[in-house]
């Protein structure tokens, strides 16, 4: 009976995909195999409003009264849901088939992300737990699915967005968005997917640039380690193969691969090497993973950020990575790289990813098109002061830094942004240095922005922000003095706060200017008030540009923001992508300000 089921779904799976699938591309491009099977697509749905559908039996449902088209939120108009009211449990359903040639292998169900408490079942059995807003998880459900069988997979999602005790981002608490909140996403919004891997399998590989060296060194972890077993790792320039190096399956091991000569990765240069690394067992390859890497490195020094040992001022926009249609889910995997292209198009050479988890692809095409990043979470909503929050804020991010610190794009980790309701109780300051402690540990080539726009605990670089327009009064804010503490956002907090070190001094959030149709204004906002003509902005925005150029201890900045986002109208471009403004003209005002620094200054010491 259960093969006939298994015959019966591929042929439903091979009809099925006559139609378009909502975002087909391999999800996680940076540890790529060949063999997979995207779950994208129409799966069915229900609310469970009062969270009892597991008293209700509903692990075991075959089928649900709605349809949802996976991977969009039911709050999006590309999910066919479109409900945006508060949606405290969701559930899924789908069948799924294993091939018989995945036979002797494992079977492991990855989610890309779903917020936020995710459980699993297969066949009534639940096979695992996840708790994230946007971290991917993976499940081995060897036990549960077999190869050459059909099987009923069930999916349920609790999300408590007003509890505090998980991280939300700007999902708006109320019912309507407001302010600088908006529309909530609940449940499943990145891609799901099943693949077969061997049970002696390369679980992950962190690939560390050493430029000063010369040297690409790889270090690998295995599902199980085996000294029979031998780990391939292969770099190409193009066709042209450039290194290799073989060593036994140890855990622990550490791969070291010579670059001489290495071409490195830039914005203005954003090469990559591809890498293929091979597991083999008696001569035989069990496990083949496509991945790639940028020679390049980022360090700090003397109140400078450094890209590849010289001097680099970020000009950086924020992106909350919104979209009208799919929320928090990119549409296509061209809307991502379109993103990025628009960005550059207007002079920004990389972004403050804002209040979200962003997906891996989004980091491909910042690595591909040379685009400068800082990772961050969706920190709002999580109550900074409360022991539970801090100790869920910390599993997830650490999951998060480890899944993207290969990417080259990626050039600051920046967890929490204005945490401006923290208290002097110790719980916050203990949950940042915690944070602080556990991104070093597990990437230690990066530096860290611990809370952008201040309430610094333990920081690399000294991030605040300031919507101030006029040019003359953001000079005198921004000009340091010798022996005095420069601007900082939160000045009354410093008993319990950290005190200003010399470190590099970035405004991470400046400008806001909002160009709003006069049939918009009354619903909508910008950081100020309303400009009446092209002129007039372009005149705000150069001074401002200026009034940053001018103080020479500022060595970064970035500007709100790259789209308007629902009701807040202050991008550079309109929510759908359009233009607002001389794409040229926006370009060459802030490339006033040079990405490469060529004069070093002696900046003032702080005691």
């Amino acid at each position: 009976m259960k093969k006939i089921l298994f015959l019966i779904a591929v042929l439903t799976l091979s009809i099925g995909s006559v139609s378009a699938q909502p975002r087909k591309e391999y999800p996680r491009p940076q540890f790529e195999r060949a063999e997979w099977q995207n779950l994208n697509g129409e799966w069915n749905f229900t609310f469970d409003f009062g969270k009892t559908g597991q008293q209700h039996g509903w692990q075991n449902a075959t089928q649900f009264d709605k349809k949802i088209t996976v991977p969009f939120c039911p709050e999006s108009a590309l999910s066919g849901i479109g409900y945006t009211d508060f949606i405290p449990a969701v559930w899924y359903q789908r069948t799924i088939s294993i091939p018989a040639a995945w036979e002797g292998k494992q079977v492991r169900l990855n989610f890309g992300a779903a917020d936020y408490e995710t459980h699993v079942f297969i066949d009534g059995k639940e096979v695992g737990t996840h708790f994230g807003t946007g971290s991917s998880f993976s499940f081995d459900i060897t036990k549960f699915a077999q190869p050459g069988t059909s099987h009923n997979l069930v999916v349920w999602v609790k999300d408590d967005l007003r509890g505090g005790r998980q991280p939300g981002g700007k999902q708006c608490k109320n019912l309507y968005s407001e302010g600088c909140m908006y529309t909530r996403t609940t449940g499943i919004w990145q891609t799901v997917w099943l693949e077969p891997v061997d049970k002696e399998g390369l679980q992950s590989a962190f690939a560390v640039p050493d430029i000063d060296q010369q040297q690409l060194v790889i270090h690998p972890r295995f599902y199980n380690e085996s000294g029979r077993n031998k780990l391939t790792i292969k770099v190409f320039d193009g066709k042209k193969q450039v290194a290799q190096s073989t060593t036994s399956c140890y855990n622990g091991a550490v791969v070291v691969l010579p670059m001489k000569k290495a071409k490195l990765w830039s914005p203005e240069s954003p090469f990559l090497y591809d890498i293929v690394y091979e597991v083999s067992r008696d001569g035989k390859v069990i496990d083949r993973i496509q991945s790639y890497a940028g020679m390049r490195k980022v360090h700090l020094a003397n109140g400078y950020f450094y890209l590849n040992n010289k001097p680099y001022y970020q000009r950086l926009v924020l992106d909350q990575g919104f979209y009208p249609d799919g929320i928090w889910t990119a549409p296509s995997d061209e809307a991502l790289k379109r993103d990025i292209e628009l960005s550059k198009a207007v002079g920004f050479n990389g972004a403050r990813l804002h209040q979200k988890s962003f997906e891996e692809r989004y980091y491909y095409w910042a690595d591909r098109l040379g685009y400068l990043t800082w990772g961050e979470s969706a920190s709002w909503g999580l109550d900074v002061n409360n022991e539970e929050a801090a100790r869920n804020f910390i599993s997830e991010w650490s999951e998060l830094v480890e899944r993207d610190r290969n990417h080259p794009s990626l050039v600051t980790w920046t967890p929490f942004n204005e945490t401006w309701d923290c208290q002097g109780t110790g719980v916050y300051n203990r949950l940042v240095e915690d944070v602080y402690r556990i991104t070093k540990a597990i990437d230690p080539t990066r530096p860290v922005n611990d809370a952008s726009g201040d309430a610094h605990v333990k920081t690399d670089i000294w991030s605040v922000h300031n919507y101030e327009r006029d040019h003359d009064r953001l000079v005198s804010i921004f000009t340091f003095h010798e022996g005095k503490e420069p601007f900082r956002n939160q000045p009354e907090k410093m008993s319990y706060l950290a005190k200003y070190e010399g470190q590099p001094y970035m405004v991470d959030e400046f400008g806001g200017l909002p160009w709003i149709k006069p049939e918009e204004r009354k619903s909508s906002w910008g950081y100020g008030s309303n400009i009446d003509s092209l002129e007039d902005f372009y005149r705000l925005l150069e001074a401002e540009v200026l009034a940053l150029k001018a103080c020479p201890n500022i060595v970064g900045f970035c500007y709100t923001q790259i789209t308007d986002v629902e009701q807040e109208k202050n991008g550079i471009y309109y929510y759908d992508r359009t233009s607002k403004f001389d794409n040229a003209r926006i370009k060459a005002i802030f490339e006033l300000i040079p990405a490469e620094i060529t004069e070093v200054k002696k900046l003032p010491i702080y005691e």
